[in-house]
């Protein structure tokens, strides 16, 4: 199996993209890169993935709205269960400008056969989307008692809020199930200093835990995961945290 992470530019930003391959019964890191362009981005889907391969997709943006207006079901879920860690969600409707670009990358996954996947069969061979929120992911994998504020604040703050997110990728993931490890050849983005360089990285790191959320939804299920809405509503997934397993993972999917 293959998991690609996409950070994606919810308007003309670029994204960040990362390819991981579970070998071995671990988690290593293929490609790590940026891309503007859509059709990039799409040439490096089909790069990455044969088109009979089996691989996971994770994409940070909201590629199903079912809902002309208002907030969707997995928005208000994510405030309701992750709103103290500051990690709430940004409403989605079709009337938002970003809108068409997001539903229709979900479309263009799905064009290239990765279905949607609320529920998954862990450890089988498939080709699957799901949407992603890397601020409570990160809550839970990391153990934080709130996100990491690398997206606001000063410079001298991304900075610092950034390289804590560098060193858990480079730290917890390897000692978590799936574990991603890094060859000796292999480095992550060194960060900057000037606040301009910033999000380049941070695009980098955000797509690397998408891919890693794919991997995790893969490996566990719901058995380890939470599912916040599902697939008429819209849904996201956020692995569940060390010490609350499955039993939260069903009061985690109400219909509300």
């Amino acid at each position: 199996m293959k998991f690609l992470g996409i950070d994606f530019g919810w308007t003309s930003q670029p994204s960040g993209l990362c390819c991981l391959v579970f070998q071995d019964n671990a988690l290593w890191l293929k490609d790590l890169t940026r891309l503007a362009d859509i059709p990039d981005l799409l040439a490096w889907i089909d790069a990455c993935v044969s088109p009979e391969e089996p691989a996971g997709v994770a994409v940070d943006a909201p590629t199903l709205i079912p809902n002309a207006t208002g907030m969707r079901l997995p928005d208000r879920l994510a405030h309701k269960h992750f709103g103290r860690y500051h990690a709430g969600c940004y409403p989605a409707n079709l009337g938002l400008p970003f809108a068409q670009r997001t539903v229709q990358l979900g479309l263009s996954l799905e064009a290239r056969g990765f279905a949607h996947a609320p529920t998954i069969q862990p450890l089988v061979p498939i080709r699957f989307q799901i949407e992603s929120f890397p601020h409570p992911a990160m809550v839970h994998l990391f153990g934080l008692s709130r996100i990491l504020k690398y997206k606001k604040g000063t410079v001298a703050e991304r900075r610092a809020e950034l390289a804590k997110l560098r060193h858990y990728v480079l730290t917890v993931l390897p000692a978590l199930t799936p574990a991603l490890h890094f060859r000796p050849d292999q480095t992550l983005p060194d960060i900057p200093t000037r606040g301009v360089d910033l999000k380049a990285v941070e695009d980098r790191l955000d797509s690397i835990v998408c891919a890693y959320i794919a991997a995790h939804w893969w490996y566990w299920g719901e058995a380890r995961n939470w599912v916040l809405g599902d697939r008429t509503q819209g849904y996201i997934v956020v692995p569940a945290p060390a010490t609350d397993l499955s039993s939260h993972a069903a009061e985690a999917t109400p219909v509300d």
